[in-house]
């Protein structure tokens, strides 16, 4: 995938800018850090540092979903937001497109996952030697071919929305590496962050930070 790496030149969306945090809608498509080699230079961190010289990176999101993401103005910001993360004080929901009529209308998929060192960057689920993830989903409609649902991972697993979707067998619709045939062939990933809930690095307070889904 590295090899096709053509990141959108959008403008910056700046969703909430202060002292401590700055909260940005990332694009589909573009990196969050920095790859291996020249070619994969190009990422929302280092965008951000040029208008944001201090920021600083909290966590991560796949090249291939958009949406919410938060980066620390200070260290002091970065390391309260890292210990929310580790924590799970923090609550994230996303948005998803995903083939097939999924059901029931809610539940919570648990399946441990680890990476798949002989296709990496994929990951895959195992009982033996995966690290615990849990998902809870909740449809918000469906027409049969496809159903529209809401994503609130409890844990932080690389690829964890994607393999617990598909191990429902619901792959999320243009998902590069776990959708095949019609699921495949959509002009994007059809997942995005839409809502961080954390608490102010700066007096606790708690705050809720949104970006609508573009799809």
């Amino acid at each position: 995938m590295s090899s096709d790496y053509n990141p959108p030149h959008d403008p910056l969306v700046i969703l909430h800018e202060d002292h401590e945090v700055i909260l940005v809608d990332k694009p589909e498509g573009l990196l969050s850090v920095p790859g291996k080699g020249e070619h994969l230079a190009d990422c929302l961190l280092t965008r951000l540092q040029a208008a944001f010289p201090t920021a600083l990176l909290v966590h991560r999101l796949d090249r291939d979903t958009s949406g919410v993401m938060i980066f620390a103005a200070t260290r002091h910001a970065q390391r309260h937001l890292g210990l929310q993360f580790e924590k799970r004080h923090t609550k994230k929901t996303y948005v998803a497109r995903v083939w097939g009529d999924l059901q029931p209308k809610e539940g919570t998929v648990d399946q441990p996952i680890i990476v798949d060192w002989e296709n990496r960057p994929r990951q895959k689920i195992c009982a033996e030697t995966g690290r615990a993830a849990q998902t809870d989903w909740r449809v918000v409609r469906g027409d049969g071919a496809e159903t529209r649902v809401r994503l609130m991972p409890k844990t932080g697993r690389s690829h964890q929305l994607r393999l617990h979707m598909l191990h429902l067998g619901h792959p999320i619709l243009g998902d590069p590496f776990y959708a095949t045939g019609a699921a495949l062939d959509h002009p994007r990933m059809m997942l995005h962050s839409e809502t961080l809930q954390f608490r102010h690095p700066d007096g606790g307070q708690g705050m809720r930070i949104t970006a609508k889904a573009p799809f």
